[in-house]
């Protein structure tokens, strides 16, 4: 049976089909639990959360389903040079940026460089929800996090961009990988060498990571639809991660614009940049990203992003889809589905056609 991996036996669930764990606010619990009450692993990106809104959210999860559930943190929430940040740096890259602020007729943030990480605080508002699953990006926890969530029988998922960070993953003690493909959406979890060099293809990465690691293996990156899951799994995967599908579905966080983008021919021309956020993501292509280039120096992760933050809401309110991060995967070639149930009822189906039709 197509749908009977490790990654099922290890999380107790019904299909390999994991919700990516979108942060940044898109994610729901309405979404999560439509994935996880049809049998597959519903996600929550909780990475900009404070302890006390994750609590919130784990009571409106547990309100919605009682399956497994993934929520995903940031290791590494704060680049390490914010710290003591030259002012004359940063005066140079607002002045960069002055332009966009200007045409939006809005005045450009004041900012502070005081900026410390969530991560451990949030991670004691995880151990006491306790889902199923914690899963991270950009680095892994300590020997100590991961020794808790064992006791606690919290499953753990770390994500790697190349064959290196998987074995590092592997020998830290995680339970399961996600190997994250240059095709996905949103930023890049690269945390050995800069994202801009760890740039391998799904299905390759697939390939690189099952003849080497024993671990239970997550393809993610450019996976949309039922043969997606069927190639990753026939080339090693024991399961698959979605994102830009379910980013599209009304259950997302994600606004109608941006939903409506996906399914547009627009949608088709996604690019990397670090131009509006600090850390390089694919996103659909955008002025900023391309008239910023990754070779220009922007401001640290998540100064950028604050920094960002108000030009965003004020080119949204004026319709200035041109000027925003509209995060999206590489292939949103055949999305149709705008509701989660529907799309995972679907993916379950032709799933099975596709593995019985392939003996």
């Amino acid at each position: 049976m197509w749908n009977r991996t490790k990654i099922t036996t290890l999380l107790g669930i019904q299909y390999p089909i994991f919700l990516g764990p979108m942060g940044g606010g898109f994610s729901t619990a309405s979404l999560l639990a439509a994935v996880s009450n049809a049998g597959g692993l519903g996600s929550y990106g909780a990475y900009t959360l404070s302890p006390a809104q994750i609590l919130e959210a784990g009571l409106e999860i547990k309100a919605l389903t009682t399956k497994p559930y993934n929520i995903n943190l940031w290791v590494s929430d704060v680049d390490p040079d914010l710290k003591n940040y030259p002012q004359e740096k940063l005066a140079g890259i607002k002045k960069l940026y002055e332009p966009y602020f200007q045409e939006l007729d809005i005045p450009m943030p004041e900012l502070s460089g005081h900026i410390t990480s969530k991560f451990e605080q949030q991670l004691e508002a995880v151990f006491e929800i306790r889902p199923a699953v914690l899963s991270f990006i950009f680095g892994i926890p300590s020997k100590e996090v991961l020794q808790e969530c064992r006791r606690l029988n919290i499953k753990t998922i770390g994500a790697a961009t190349t064959l290196q960070e998987a074995l590092l993953l592997e020998e830290g003690g995680v339970d399961a990988l996600v190997a994250a493909g240059f095709e996905a959406g949103g930023h890049r979890p690269s945390f050995l060498k800069p994202a801009a060099d760890s740039l391998t293809g799904t299905f390759a990465l697939i390939q690189q990571l099952s003849a080497r690691i024993s671990l239970p293996i997550i393809a993610a990156g450019g996976i949309t639809n039922a043969k997606g899951i069927a190639a990753a799994l026939c080339l090693g995967a024991d399961a698959v991660q979605l994102g830009t599908a379910f980013l599209a579905c009304e259950e997302s966080n994600a606004t109608a614009v941006h939903r409506d983008l996906l399914f547009s021919d627009a949608g088709a021309k996604t690019v990397l940049s670090k131009s509006l956020t600090g850390r390089m993501g694919r996103m659909i292509d955008n002025r900023i990203a391309s008239q910023i280039s990754n070779q220009t120096e922007v401001l640290p992760f998540p100064l950028q992003v604050q920094f960002m933050a108000p030009l965003k809401a004020a080119a949204l309110a004026k319709g200035k889809t041109d000027l925003i991060n509209f995060w999206s995967g590489q292939n949103t070639s055949g999305l149709k589905y705008r509701k989660a149930a529907e799309l995972m009822a679907h993916l379950i189906t032709e799933t099975e056609v596709l593995c019985k039709s392939a003996g």
